[in-house]
């Protein structure tokens, strides 16, 4: 673990955060937050000191420049310093408040009190240096199209009856596990998160926990589709993969070489200019796009086998 980290302070319009976190991300940053400031958004990064120098900085600070520019925006204020390891576990979660995300959910920091009364399904979350804390609009996209389709789960799902066959999901490129998570609370028998990153594997594991899911229920593990090939007794019923276009459209045989006639996924991590290119993919290899959902310039591909 570093001993000291870069934190980064971005002003910026409030349109323009999604696309930062997703620079942000790309460039390995461990922990994000975005707090308001009158009309423009301040948005704070944190990643070791020695993954990044000055000029790589720079760099960066010419991408988010870039980035405005392109959809017409005032170009974001980029800073930085250095700051120490203990300070860098407290800094950005001060700024992290329970959020609500599509009909159903309620993302609650796990250093903050539950809500008294509720009736959202509450996932309580820690990413630490994982990706995946319900601010970014992939994320949402993703929680929101994992309601609709597991709404359409039989009712015999719900543990009153065991008639039915269980349903067992795959989430590729799972993060900090809150979409893993998610599926289990609305009624996945069975979650297989993988993700190439081992502190990504290692945040699932402890988030898991946090919200006191079985193990039998939550599976993490270190690696992407070849791992899950090796992990999975039968086909999968459905997919949720929120990582990047190229990837996606690498992984597609793979992934469908291991699902049922029958099963959906939900896709993204994908700018909408991107969305094309994908979805040819998908028609590539046996997906038919039900619906594309957007939020600003990020997609959500839903799909089913054709």
């Amino acid at each position: 673990m570093a001993k000291t980290w870069w934190e980064l302070q971005i002003l910026c319009e409030p349109d323009l955060e999604d696309s930062i976190f997703w620079r942000l991300e790309n460039f390995g940053c461990r922990g994000t937050a975005v707090e308001n400031k009158g009309n423009a958004s301040l948005v704070r990064a944190y990643l070791p000191e020695f993954q990044a120098h000055l000029l790589d900085l720079a760099a960066l600070s010419l991408w988010l420049r870039q980035d405005a520019l392109c959809v017409g925006l005032t170009a974001p204020a980029l800073n930085w310093q250095i700051i120490n390891e203990e300070d860098w576990g407290t800094s950005w979660k001060q700024y992290w408040q329970p959020e609500k995300i599509g009909d159903r959910f309620l993302i609650n920091p796990a250093w903050l009190p539950l809500p008294e009364t509720t009736d959202r399904l509450v996932i309580r979350l820690d990413p630490g240096v994982a990706f995946g804390t319900g601010n970014h609009a992939t994320t949402q996209l993703c929680l929101e199209s994992l309601e609709m389709r597991m709404s359409e789960l039989p009712k015999s799902f719900t543990r009153v009856s065991t008639k039915k066959e269980p349903v067992v999901i795959a989430d590729i490129g799972c993060g900090s596990g809150i979409l893993s998570i998610g599926a289990v609370l609305l009624g996945a028998e069975k979650v297989y998160a993988v993700d190439t990153d081992p502190l990504a594997v290692q945040s699932t594991f402890s988030n898991r926990a946090l919200n006191d899911v079985s193990p039998e229920r939550l599976v993490p593990a270190e690696g992407s589709v070849d791992i899950l090939q090796k992990l999975i007794a039968q086909p999968l019923d459905g997919i949720v993969c929120n990582i990047l276009a190229d990837v996606i459209i690498e992984l597609l045989p793979e992934m469908s070489a291991i699902v049922k006639p029958t099963t959906w996924a939900v896709f993204s991590g994908i700018l909408l200019e991107q969305s094309k290119a994908v979805a040819d993919a998908l028609e590539d290899n046996g997906w038919i796009v039900a619906t594309l959902w957007k939020k600003k310039e990020w997609c959500c591909l839903n799909v089913r086998r054709s």
